[in-house]
C-alpha cells in the first residue's frame, strides 16, 4: 500500500507539472496553449467561427470565466499558457491571482495578448489598453458613428454599425490575399499614444466617422473624429510579444462573419478573413524571424579568428529564416545590413543573399584599431526584430609586419643614397685635388 500511494503521488505530480512544459519556443514559435477569458461562456458558440479557426490550426483553447476564483497564469514560477485572449470587456476585476500587473508581466515575459472591448468596457480593460499605448474614448457612453460608411440602421439615424476597409498596407500582418469586403464594426474607438512608436493602426475609421453618444445630441465637438479613430490596433513589443486591441467584441462574432444581407454590394463581410489573418500574425504564425550560424572570418579562411589586424580582408555571414506556421523557410529580403561598429559605424554593408536564407558580405577592416562589433539591427514592419552583436578586437601592425621598402618612400630612399654618393665624391675631390 505504501508503494502504491507513493506511485499515485508521483503520477499526480507529473500530471500537474505537464502543463508547465508548454512555453514559447524560439525553435517552434507558434503559441499553442491559450487562455480565453469571457464574461459569459455563451461566447464559445456566438464566436465559434473564430475559435474553430484557432483550433483547426493546432491551438489548445482553455475557456474560463474572467471572475473564476481559480484563475492563474503561472504556477511555480512557470507560465501555464502561451497566449491570452480577453473577451470580457465588462469585467471589473479578474478572479484568482490575475490582475492588471499579472497581465502586463505576462506580456513582458514575451507572451501574446488579444484584448477586445466594447461600450461596456470597464476601467480594468481600459487600463490594460493604456499600458499598451491605446487610449479609448474617455466618454464611456461613446461609440463610433458614421452616417456615410455604415452597413445598416436598426432605427432611423442609428449608424453605429459601420463598414470600414481602411486596412494597414502590410502583407505580413494581414496576409497576401487582399481583403475585398469591408469589415463590420460596432464598438468604441481609440487613439494611439503619440509617445509610443510600437503601436500601429490596422483598421481605421473613415473621414466621416466620429465618436459620440448615439442617444444624445452633440453639445460639444467629438474628441475623436475621422481617420484619427483607430478601430483595431496592434503592438509589437521590444521583446517581440504581440498584442491585438479591438474596440469591438462583435468584430469576432459569427453574426458579423457569416453571410449578411445588408444593403451593399458584398454578400459577405471581410470579418472572418480579417480576424483570422490578424490572429495568425499575433500568434507568430507569420512574420517571426530567427537568425542562426552567425560567422565571420578572414578572406580565404574558415576558422573564426580571435582578433583582426587593420586592413585585413574579412567575410561575414548569417542565416535568416521565417516561421511559416508549420516550418522554417528561408527569409528573402534586400534590406538586411551589417555594421562594423566602434562608437559609430566605420563600415555599413547591405548583405547579399542566395535565396536560401544565407546572407553574406566582405569588406576590409578599417585602418583604426580598437574593440569593434559586428552588428545587425533589423526592424521591418510586421516582422520580429533581429538584434545580433559580436565583439572582436582589431590590432595594429606589429613592428615586424610592416613592409621593408615602401613605394611611397622611394623619393626619400633616393635622397639618402644621392646624399651619400655626393658626400663620397666630395671627399675624393677634397682629398686628392691639388
Amino acid at each position: 500500500m505504501a508503494t502504491s500511494g507513493w506511485f499515485l503521488t508521483l503520477t499526480l505530480a507529473l500530471v500537474s507539472v505537464l502543463p508547465l512544459c508548454v512555453a514559447f519556443s524560439a525553435e517552434s514559435p507558434t503559441d499553442r496553449r491559450i487562455l480565453v477569458l469571457v464574461d459569459d461562456l455563451s461566447i464559445r458558440s456566438s464566436h465559434s467561427i473564430f475559435f474553430d479557426s484557432l483550433k483547426s490550426r493546432g491551438f489548445d483553447l482553455d475557456f474560463k470565466l474572467a471572475d473564476d476564483k481559480r484563475l492563474a497564469l503561472q504556477r511555480y514560477g512557470k507560465y501555464l499558457y502561451d497566449g491570452l485572449i480577453l473577451f470580457s470587456p465588462s469585467i471589473k476585476s479578474f478572479g484568482g491571482s490575475l490582475n492588471l500587473a499579472a497581465v502586463l508581466d505576462f506580456v513582458d515575459s514575451g507572451h501574446d495578448l488579444i484584448l477586445s472591448a466594447d461600450e461596456t468596457a470597464s476601467d480594468l480593460i481600459r487600463d490594460i489598453a493604456i499600458e499598451c499605448g491605446i487610449d479609448f474614448d474617455e466618454d464611456q457612453s461613446s461609440v463610433v458613428i458614421d452616417h456615410i460608411s455604415y452597413a445598416v440602421s436598426e432605427k432611423e439615424g442609428d449608424h453605429t454599425l459601420i463598414a470600414s476597409d481602411d486596412f494597414i498596407r502590410s502583407d505580413v500582418i494581414l496576409g497576401e490575399k487582399k481583403i475585398e469586403a469591408p469589415v463590420l464594426f460596432r464598438g468604441i474607438g481609440h487613439a494611439l499614444n503619440a509617445a509610443n512608436s510600437l503601436v500601429l493602426k490596422v483598421l481605421s475609421a473613415s473621414p466621416s466617422a466620429y465618436s459620440a453618444n448615439p442617444n444624445s445630441e452633440l453639445s460639444s465637438p467629438p474628441s475623436l473624429t475621422g481617420t484619427a479613430i483607430s478601430l483595431v490596433s496592434v503592438v509589437q513589443a521590444r521583446n517581440n510579444a504581440r498584442i491585438l486591441i479591438s474596440g469591438s467584441l462583435d468584430l469576432f462574432s459569427n453574426r458579423y462573419a457569416d453571410v449578411v444581407n445588408f444593403s451593399w454590394k458584398y454578400e459577405k463581410s471581410g470579418n472572418e478573413q480579417f480576424v483570422t489573418e490578424l490572429s495568425k500574425w499575433v500568434f507568430h504564425e507569420r512574420g517571426h524571424l530567427k537568425a542562426v550560424n552567425v560567422k565571420h572570418n578572414k578572406a580565404g579562411e574558415k576558422a573564426e579568428p580571435a582578433m583582426y589586424r587593420i586592413n585585413d580582408d574579412l567575410e561575414y555571414s548569417v542565416e535568416i529564416y521565417e516561421w511559416s506556421g508549420t516550418s522554417w523557410k528561408p527569409y528573402v529580403a534586400d534590406d538586411v545590413q551589417v555594421q562594423f561598429y566602434m562608437m559609430s559605424p566605420y563600415v555599413l554593408r547591405t548583405l547579399s543573399h542566395d535565396q536560401k536564407g544565407l546572407y553574406s558580405t566582405s569588406f576590409k577592416v578599417p585602418d583604426v584599431y580598437g574593440v569593434f562589433q559586428f552588428k545587425v539591427e533589423y526592424q521591418k514592419l510586421g516582422y520580429t526584430s533581429l538584434s545580433l552583436s559580436k565583439q572582436i578586437p582589431v590590432r595594429p601592425y606589429k613592428h615586424n609586419e610592416y613592409e621593408r621598402f615602401i613605394k611611397a618612400a622611394y623619393p626619400y630612399y633616393g635622397a639618402s643614397f644621392s646624399m651619400m654618393a655626393g658626400f663620397f665624391i666630395f671627399s675624393i675631390i677634397f682629398l686628392y685635388h691639388k
